[in-house]
């Protein structure tokens, strides 16, 4: 599967948050997330393993009890059901590949 840029099909999941599926296969799903400053990902979790990059900007990344101040070229890891949530503190950009796949962030991409 190749997936070509384009910058249409992104949905706001929360306030000042957008997000877009990029690619997936049968084990696993990448999914740009662009992040206003100020925006608020609370904390939650989920059964799937999320490993993520920052692309640009910066944000407060919290996984479990640790937070931390993350910039451009950052990376980290959040194993399946610890609660985890961001606070950008710049306009940001992520890239996130979660695994099993999310069921629900590809229905979004196939609307």
């Amino acid at each position: 599967m190749f997936t070509k840029h384009d910058n249409a099909g992104y949905r706001e999941s929360l306030p000042g948050i957008r997000q877009k599926t990029l690619a997936y296969g049968e084990k696993s799903l990448m999914v740009e997330f662009r992040l206003q400053k100020g925006a608020v990902l609370p904390i939650h979790k989920h059964p799937h393993e999320q490993t993520g990059y920052l692309v640009s900007g910066r944000m407060d990344l919290t996984i479990g009890n640790e937070t931390s101040r993350i910039g451009p070229g950052d990376s980290w890891c959040v194993p399946g059901n610890t609660e985890h949530g961001a606070k950008p503190i710049e306009d940001s950009v992520a890239v996130e590949v979660f695994s099993p796949v999310r069921e629900d962030y590809l229905r979004n991409c196939q609307d």
